[in-house]
């Protein structure tokens, strides 16, 4: 008995989320493993990078059908039914972000954008020197780090249980996901 399987290929991430997502983890590597803390690049890098969660905000509204947030939105109710999915060994597929996937990246965002005001604060006369903002800005950073390395893990992971390449998606904006084998 032959098996072939066919594949469904979805458009799903258009070029300025690809572009963003890259620029994006760019920069954050740039400040985290090549810029010296508190120089120009460093800072300018980190602007650009909250710049970027600012218009990738602005693109959830207004850009194309998967980079919109309410396509994604990880509300109570998708987060307990994708968890639920998973336990259970089931395929959740969602043609963009998955709820844990949707939850992470608002997570990176939010930290980025923290991480832009914190830094913005320690250059200004008001808070230049003060140990409390420097130390926050700090555990943000770890705390990114951290959440990147879970959000690449979990990409690898959801990958391999799902059939679907995310991190060539994210290059060509288009999944290809196994449907189903089917004798012939």
């Amino acid at each position: 008995m032959n098996h072939t399987v066919q594949y469904e290929t979805i458009r799903v991430w258009d070029r300025f989320v690809r572009f963003f997502h890259w620029a994006l983890a760019g920069g954050i590597l740039a400040n985290l493993l090549l810029l010296e803390e508190g120089d120009p690049p460093h800072r300018w890098v980190g602007y650009a990078a909250a710049a970027l969660v600012l218009a990738r905000i602005g693109w959830g509204f207004i850009g194309s059908r998967h980079a919109r947030f309410a396509d994604f939105f990880p509300t109570p109710s998708r987060l307990a039914e994708h968890w639920r999915m998973l336990r259970q060994g089931r395929d959740d597929h969602h043609p963009g972000h998955n709820p844990l996937g949707a939850l992470m990246m608002l997570a990176l965002m939010a930290l980025v954008l923290a991480l832009g005001v914190t830094g913005y604060l320690m250059g200004t006369d008001a808070y230049w020197g003060e140990e409390w903002l420097e130390n926050l800005h700090e555990a943000l950073a770890n705390t990114l780090t951290a959440c990147v390395g879970l959000h690449v893990l979990a990409a690898l992971l959801m990958s391999r249980l799902s059939r679907v390449n995310l991190v060539r998606a994210m290059v060509t904006g288009i999944k290809v996901r196994p449907v189903r084998d089917s004798a012939r």
